[in-house]
């Protein structure tokens, strides 16, 4: 049988394909915030209702101190990628490949402390409405931003393989890349957007489920 030679590209140009992801990233946070939304309208509600007293009560309660590190931590994490995408914008690429290691490893730190403040706490999902809504909440927060560091590894992988064409070494193999310099930067704008939107949610969470 004779091999068929074939090399796949990425056929948009890049403005379109930035166009496509701008695009694409404001939609995953449009339906972000409605998933979210039901969370703080079960907090409001549950807690105007009080039901024979078990909103809130005393020996429920959530550490000030370890939302406020965890939140620092995932709104840290997004003012890094913001910068690191204004230095993928200015051509300073090995700047955002460290800025954008950074942000990685704050994500997964806040990750690793969200479980770690599960583990300290002293009651459980059903100790009442605010357990509910404290966990459900922090639950699936948790999964959105182990699925957008997913995302951010994806990209900082794709530049750092592809680092030798970006910065002049035009015989490095590209595979099934056409552009890596054009992907990753729209790829790190759309990211960038909704990390930092993301991040919006989490410091949200944090004033209604610690200070409110």
């Amino acid at each position: 049988m004779a091999a068929t030679e074939y090399q796949i590209g990425e056929g948009e140009p890049p403005e379109i394909l930035a166009r496509n992801l701008a695009s694409a990233a404001q939609l995953l946070a449009s339906a972000t915030a409605f998933f979210f939304l039901a969370f703080v309208f079960a907090y409001f509600y549950l807690r105007s209702l009080d039901n024979a007293g078990l909103w809130h009560p005393k020996h429920v309660d959530a550490s000030v101190a370890w939302g406020t590190i965890v939140t620092a931590c995932l709104v840290g994490s997004a003012l890094l990628l913001r910068l690191g995408l204004a230095d993928h914008r200015a051509d300073r690429r090995p700047a955002w490949r460290i800025k954008g290691a950074a942000a990685l490893g704050l994500g997964l730190l806040a990750l690793v402390l969200q479980v770690v403040e599960w583990t300290q706490l002293d009651f459980g999902p059903s100790s009442g409405g605010f357990a509910s809504v404290y966990y459900g909440w922090t639950a699936f927060l948790f999964l959105f931003v182990f699925g957008t560091m997913f995302w951010l590894e994806t990209v900082l992988a794709t530049s750092i393989r592809y680092r030798g064409w970006s910065e002049g070494n035009r015989d490095v193999p590209l595979g099934d890349i056409k552009d890596p310099v054009s992907l990753v930067r729209a790829e790190l704008a759309a990211l960038s957007f909704y990390w930092t939107f993301l991040a919006g949610i989490a410091v949200l969470a944090w004033i209604v489920l610690y200070l409110v």
